[in-house]
């Protein structure tokens, strides 16, 4: 569900949902409100072409198109050819609170399959080489960018191959098929890409806020609660993750 579908759900609908195995429910609703909030969503709701960059980016998305087309394909290709992108994009960024493996991306690209997604991928112009995908989530009016990657050689390269794979989304997304915006998702938690703070400063994404509530299996809140205290003195990640994201619940429900 596009996230300017949400509704608040009521207490019965929390239940159902958590019967059905998972741990916690994450609530957000009054999609890009008005009052500042402590959780988002990183959304761009228009299109203006190179114009609307600086002279900067502008420079780094010509280098960018110069070196790679960016191109919709069908999924055959990137179940294929796209796991070792994945698995050395996930490398790079050294992502170590949760698993990419080859089955792993194999259940994603099922997900995928279940919903509604696009799929693009960049090949290196001179070579043809696959170097970078990104799986895209499609709604009516809107879509999320979803899982992206390139191989790290690419990005290290100064061959800025993100500035021209955002840049080609952003114009098909709202430029040609006239979306009311696309997103990079909520507001991330473990910032282990540095993605959503790249898109801001260099394509005018901003922060839509919303609300946050989250309700938890009776057993598993208790949990919560008893590490909270201890939640800057606690290394694992995951476990950092899901505190934090209770601090920001937290939050929210104090504004």
């Amino acid at each position: 569900m596009a996230p300017d579908c949400e509704t608040e759900l009521s207490k019965a609908q929390c239940k159902t949902l958590l019967k059905d195995g998972c741990w916690f429910v994450r609530n957000t609703y009054d999609f890009d409100q008005k009052e500042e909030s402590d959780f988002w969503y990183i959304i761009k709701d228009s299109f203006g072409g190179m114009e609307e960059h600086s002279q900067n980016v502008r420079k780094k998305l010509r280098h960018s198109l110069r070196n790679f087309d960016y191109k919709l394909v069908d999924i055959e290709l990137v179940k294929q050819k796209a796991y070792p992108i994945v698995k050395a994009t996930f490398a790079d960024y050294n992502v170590t609170d949760r698993k990419m493996n080859e089955t792993v991306f194999n259940d994603y690209l099922s997900h995928c399959e279940s919903n509604d997604y696009d799929y693009w991928a960049a090949f290196n112009k001179e070579t043809l080489e696959l170097v970078g995908f990104c799986a895209v989530h499609v709604f009516e009016n809107s879509c999320e960018y979803g899982l992206i990657g390139f191989l790290p050689k690419y990005k290290h390269n100064a061959t800025y191959p993100y500035y021209g794979f955002f840049y080609k989304l952003n114009e098909y997304y709202l430029g040609e098929k006239k979306f009311k915006y696309v997103s990079d998702g909520s507001r991330s938690i473990t910032e282990h890409s540095n993605i959503q703070p790249f898109l801001i400063q260099n394509f005018k994404f901003r922060k839509a806020y919303c609300k946050l509530k989250i309700h938890y299996k009776w057993w598993f809140g208790i949990i919560v609660k008893i590490l909270f205290p201890f939640r800057k003195l606690i290394p694992n990640k995951s476990v950092k993750a899901v505190l934090k994201m209770h601090e920001i619940f937290l939050n929210n429900q104090n504004n």
